[in-house]
């Protein structure tokens, strides 16, 4: 899954972008996912599960990726 991401504000918790984004069904499933070590953020495995995501960053794992872009006005 390849996906663009639309950021309406300065930043996005991760454990929410992976909800919204339908790679996991809720923020609990998202948060242990995060906790397990199966999210990188720009190529760095990320384990803080509020980390916070903004406009030009790429997250992804094993079979996604989400480019975030910053809402076009």
């Amino acid at each position: 899954m390849n996906e663009t991401f639309e950021l309406e504000t300065d930043y996005i918790p991760l454990c929410d972008l992976l909800k919204y984004c339908a790679v996991t069904d809720t923020g609990g499933q998202a948060k242990h996912f995060i906790a397990e070590g199966n999210v990188m953020v720009d190529g760095e495995v990320e384990l803080r599960k509020t980390c916070k995501i903004r406009a030009g960053q790429v997250v992804a794992g094993d079979g996604f990726e989400i480019r975030v872009v910053a809402t076009r006005a």
